[in-house]
């Protein structure tokens, strides 16, 4: 194992990572901006380093600072969480041309699933169902014009090079072709450095499904179940539970299969997850593959009683998956609610500011994974979600219940949060019946 390991992260995550360290005996390093210094994930770590000024780009996403900063404190590997610089092959390539292990898949993994147009043909050879849509990125809006015309509208423009909703825009008939291109080309070369789109055809009133993969450097695969992720916004995932509920049986047995047969298409190595969309009829349509520890990992943990953070640790160390397929069973439900300092009211608009007063909820089957306390500055640089929340419980429906009494008990002040809208989802009847779909949240369903 590794005597050291840097977080190249933030916030909760950061957290998180330390915390399995410390349980095996691993010295644990934080970074942090001029705007984290007093933050609880830099208390968290044994050791911690100042990488730059607030704005991301001069600090979380210098490449060459956070090499900086694991030479100084004489690190061994790196993880980098979620999101930063998570899924990008050159932060990868340079930490192993430093003599660096990172915890995750390898470069060649993360550019062939970070480039959506290259995954998309991958898992079409190995058989896997993708979405109609184009085969490599468009050259332009006439292109887009010239598919719909023979594939139909609504369309989805998605970045090439980018994941996480980024970039992303629908089309819902020929007048929206040119400014919806120009907006999400526009968007994804800000985000990403390159303005590539592909299309996609628009399915309408999907669930978001995806199924948690884990290989090791042996060429052994497992999956460890699914996640429904269908309530959403902009793309954005909000509750986030496993079981999927009332996924058919036969159905999950196609996605599991189809899950495992993508991961090791790619001699993938560590943790991942694939997403699909998966339509009232049973049909279901990979979509991407992310190529780390997802921000959902908790509800996995809690019904599968597996920790992947550890796991994580120990395949980077080379050692084998720690688990069979017939190990991995899931037992009872969990969801997760993601906390943000937002204003629902105003259309999920983030609200920064100062969190003047915190109360954590603590009850039997509630977990909690928080990256504030007290006195901690929300900034605007970075993504504002404060915690998550999750529940675990015997049954889907006694989950809802603990979760709601702890969304109910959880108090922040000092920035506008979405708890409000989280117990509305929870308690919509077609929630709780597992009447789901990714566009309720825009259509109004949860609206007070």
């Amino acid at each position: 194992m590794f005597r050291s390991v840097l977080v190249a992260n933030r916030g909760e995550i950061a957290r998180r990572v330390f915390r399995a360290c410390r349980q095996l005996g691993v010295r644990t390093i934080a970074v942090y901006s001029e705007a984290d210094r007093d933050t609880p994930h830099v208390r968290d770590a044994d050791d911690a380093v100042e990488i730059g000024p607030a704005p991301a780009r001069e600090s979380y996403l210098s490449i060459d600072k956070l090499l900086d900063a694991a030479r100084r404190t004489s690190a061994a590997a790196i993880h980098p969480g979620y999101g930063f610089l998570s899924e990008n092959w050159r932060f990868a390539q340079a930490c192993a041309d430093a003599g660096l292990t990172f915890i995750g898949p390898s470069p060649a993994a993360i550019r062939t699933m970070g480039d959506k147009s290259e995954a998309r043909e991958v898992m079409a050879a190995a058989g896997v169902p993708i979405v109609p849509g184009t085969s490599r990125p468009v050259s332009g809006a006439d292109e887009v014009t010239r598919f719909a015309e023979r594939a139909g509208y609504p369309l989805l423009l998605k970045a090439a090079k980018g994941g996480g909703g980024i970039g992303m825009a629908r089309v819902h008939g020929p007048a929206d072709v040119a400014a919806s291109f120009a907006g999400a080309s526009r968007r994804a070369q800000a985000a990403f450095g390159d303005g590539e789109i592909y299309v996609e055809r628009f399915l309408e009133r999907p669930r978001h499904v995806e199924v948690q993969v884990f290989g090791d450097a042996s060429g052994n695969v497992v999956h460890l179940h699914e996640r429904d992720c269908s309530v959403q916004r902009r793309h954005q995932k909000l509750v986030e539970e496993s079981p999927a509920p009332d996924l058919p049986p036969a159905v999950k047995a196609r996605l599991m299969a189809a899950a495992v047969t993508g991961t090791r298409a790619i001699g993938y190595v560590n943790a991942g997850t694939l997403e699909f969309l998966v339509e009232p009829d049973g049909t279901f349509y990979f979509i991407e593959m992310n190529t780390r520890l997802q921000v959902e990992h908790p509800v996995t943990e809690e019904v599968t009683g597996l920790d992947l953070v550890i796991a994580q640790l120990r395949v980077a160390a080379g050692e084998p998956l720690p688990w069979r397929q017939d190990d991995i069973v899931q037992r009872g439900a969990a969801i997760e609610c993601r906390i943000y300092a937002e204003d629902p009211a105003k259309n999920f608009l983030p609200s920064p500011g100062t969190v003047t007063a915190l109360t954590v909820p603590e009850a039997e089957g509630i977990r909690v994974e928080s990256g504030v306390e007290r006195g901690t500055v929300v900034s605007v640089h970075y993504d504002p979600l404060l915690m998550k929340l999750v529940a675990r419980a015997d049954s889907r429906a006694q989950a809802i219940v603990r979760l709601d009494g702890a969304l109910a008990s959880c108090a922040i002040e000092g920035v506008r949060t979405t708890i409000p809208f989280l117990r509305r989802v929870l308690g919509h009847q077609d929630f709780r019946a597992g009447r789901v779909h990714t566009q309720m949240v825009e259509q109004g369903a949860f609206n007070a």
